[in-house]
């Protein structure tokens, strides 16, 4: 895919010019924490079909799937120590922000709350990839606020798997959420791009 090999090239552009390090290889039975709301629940397909599940399928990780349906970020944050502590993940995916858009917040309370999660993880020096969630509208563009954090904090990003499904009926089970379609190509777009990442070797 045209979009997908410049994405990789622009990876690693940024990557040699140290924006977005690389991920350390995780072996097989790793713990990776998917955190986030009905997105990483897997609302609209069955719990084996959420990405989490698919994506553990695919890697042999661990994959603990954290999410919880309606949840906004600040809500979301309530909870986020005492779940990498219960889990002492390897590796995390966050994915969070629609519920936030959907109830019309504040853009920047949002991205501070994320902000607040990704400076837990870099403390904890615990890796991360940042999963962009788009808000509805004519352009169903991700929120710029994600890309901010990755280039504030130097993290790794995907702002257009969502952008892409949620464009599409085939792939969605209602307006703000994938069908077990979605969820499958989600979780191939993102091993793909841990495997760019160095965080898996098919």
């Amino acid at each position: 895919m045209l979009r997908w090999f410049l994405l990789s090239c622009c990876l690693m552009l940024f990557t040699a010019c140290g924006k977005t390090p690389e991920l350390a290889p995780l072996p097989a039975g790793s713990v990776v924490l998917a955190f986030g709301d009905s997105l990483t629940f897997g609302t609209g397909a069955t719990e084996e079909q959420a990405y989490p599940a698919r994506l553990a399928a695919k890697t042999g990780w661990d994959i603990v799937n954290a999410g919880v349906p309606g949840e906004t970020a600040a809500q979301a944050r309530t909870r986020f120590v005492n779940t990498l502590d219960e889990t002492k993940p390897k590796l995390v995916l966050l994915c969070l922000g629609g519920n936030d858009f959907l109830q019309k917040l504040d853009a920047a309370q949002t991205k501070r709350e994320l902000g607040l999660m990704i400076e837990e993880l870099q403390r904890r020096k615990i890796p991360l990839l940042l999963i962009g969630v788009p808000k509805l509208g004519l352009g169903l563009d991700t929120a710029p606020l994600y890309a901010e954090l990755a280039e504030q904090y130097e993290i790794a990003l995907n702002d257009e798997i969502l952008e892409t499904i949620l464009a599409k009926s085939s792939l969605k089970s209602d307006a703000v959420h994938p069908n077990a379609a979605g969820y499958a190509m989600m979780a191939e777009e993102l091993a793909e791009q841990l495997a760019e990442l160095g965080a898996w070797r098919p």
